[in-house]
């Protein structure tokens, strides 16, 4: 018995956000369907706040092709979502079972979700995973919009990540797919991207493996259309097009597919620019997102390719050679302006000492400071020495992984490179960003650690900053980071 009142049947789903039951409302003799959120030990916050969020927007909403949400419970640390419960299946479950639908039926299904988003859009409330495993279908064929759990308000900074990239791979907009918020002319491509699925039955875009090659194509190529779409071609043309100003408004859409379900001649639209869709970006498209497969069932992840975005900005790889002859003149000079000048320019720092001591044998402080050796310059270049290697380290990384993935890729540990989704994750996430400059460094070589703040710039002009702490390993005569500390 959940809080007292819903009884638990059976699991009936599972998705990115947890499991569905169905369940039974006893106090109202009903059934329900209930969402457990942060089912996992030690679930994070963002979870609860996810199904919070979810149960705040979808209460917005009293229409007929949306799934109600009833109540939000918490039962045992966790909290349950409770729905409508509707008997059916997904739009994505019956095309892999009939096939892909004719021209009517997909017309009369998309209508229905066009029409829940258009009331949606009307709330301000932009859905950005608009995807046929979304779309619920009734034994009637009546169609019901679900899972607004990465839903938003246009207003609501609440999602606002570095790097957070949402929705599934084959329905995103190409500029969400590019780094973008989305907007509401993202959920108009998605819905057509949708309408594709139905009438092709298979996604428009294959994403696979291949996530960048994938990703590269929404963005930089034609849409791919069909050539038997039919009365639907005008459709596809005026959902999936790249420049979101050019694309129908989802009302635009709702009313020509009701003309289309209808029978009757569509009164040609004239599209009306969306305000204010983020202009997607012209350069090619390096970010991931988790794909769907063509005959599975499609997955809708929160894509953080990197577990933090600030803990990676590489260098070019034609600095490295300058920046090694660099660092090494650097060193030369410490050394020699030891020899000049004795002990009075560098003190070593607090926590250093036990370090740098049992790397490399030194004299005693009293040696160091009063009685000045060939020994001290070297000692006292290389006590703050592996404090700057740390620095120089996570620096060089950071002003090349925009620029050379590979590079600052293979400077993680093994166990992180799985940690940020592999090599597709990671240079999926850095391709969205232009620069990333940290600042306040602070490395601690006793344990291994720097700390920084990192100020980014997005390739779509956005500017966010993030507070990041690394764990270092040493690699032979570098380093490797293998996680946030």
């Amino acid at each position: 018995m959940i809080a007292g009142r819903y009884t638990l049947e059976r699991e009936i789903g599972r998705g990115g956000t947890g499991a569905v039951h169905l369940g039974r409302d006893e106090v109202l003799g009903r059934p329900v369907a209930l969402k457990r959120i942060g089912m996992l030990p030690g679930a994070d916050a963002p979870d609860l706040a996810r199904a919070e969020r979810e149960a705040r927007l979808a209460a917005k909403l009293n229409h007929q092709h949306v799934v109600a949400v009833y109540d939000l419970v918490v039962e045992d640390d966790h909290q349950w979502l409770v729905m409508e419960y509707v008997e059916g299946e997904t739009l994505s479950e019956r095309i892999r079972r009939l096939g892909k639908l004719d021209h009517a039926d997909a017309a009369s299904l998309m209508w229905q979700a066009a029409d829940a988003l258009a009331e949606a859009h009307a709330h301000d409330i932009v859905h950005r995973d608009v995807k046929p495993s979304n779309i619920l279908v009734t034994g009637t064929d009546q169609a019901k919009l679900t899972d607004f759990g990465i839903a938003r308000a246009q207003a609501d900074p609440s999602l606002t990540q570095t790097g957070l990239v949402t929705g599934s791979p084959a329905y995103l907009a190409p500029e969400v797919a590019s780094g973008s918020t989305a907007t509401a002319a993202s959920d108009v491509w998605s819905l057509g991207a949708s309408l594709y699925h139905a009438l092709a039955g298979r996604p428009p875009y294959d994403v696979g493996e291949n996530l960048i090659g994938a990703l590269y194509k929404i963005v930089n190529e034609d849409p791919p259309r069909l050539p038997d779409a039919g009365p639907m071609a005008t459709v596809l043309e005026h959902t999936m097009v790249r420049d979101p100003q050019q694309r129908w408004t989802m009302a635009q859409v709702r009313d020509h597919l009701d003309s289309l379900r209808r029978g009757e001649t569509p009164t040609q639209v004239v599209p009306v620019p969306v305000p204010p869709p983020v202009e997607a970006a012209d350069r090619t498209a390096e970010q991931p997102a988790e794909p769907p497969v063509e005959q599975a069932a499609p997955r809708t992840e929160t894509i953080r390719p990197v577990p933090t975005p600030a803990s990676a900005r590489p260098r070019r790889r034609s600095w490295l050679p300058w920046l090694v002859g660099a660092a090494a003149v650097l060193l030369v000079g410490v050394v020699l302006v030891a020899l000049l000048q004795g002990d009075d320019e560098q003190q070593p720092t607090a926590g250093t000492d036990d370090e740098t001591t049992s790397q490399s044998p030194s004299p005693s402080p009293s040696e160091t400071t009063d009685q000045p050796s060939e020994e001290s310059p070297t000692e006292e270049a290389t006590q703050p020495a592996t404090r700057r290697e740390m620095t120089r380290f996570i620096t060089d990384y950071l002003s090349t992984v925009t620029s050379d993935p590979e590079a600052t890729y293979a400077m993680l540990t093994p166990e992180f490179q799985e940690a940020s989704n592999g090599f597709d994750g990671y240079s999926g996430f850095w391709g969205t960003v232009e620069s990333a400059t940290p600042r306040d460094v602070q490395a601690d070589p006793e344990s291994l650690t720097v700390t920084y703040t990192v100020d980014y710039v997005m390739q779509n002009g956005q500017e966010q900053s993030d507070d990041v702490s690394l764990q270092l390993v040493r690699q032979d005569d570098t380093y490797l980071i293998a996680g946030e500390a």
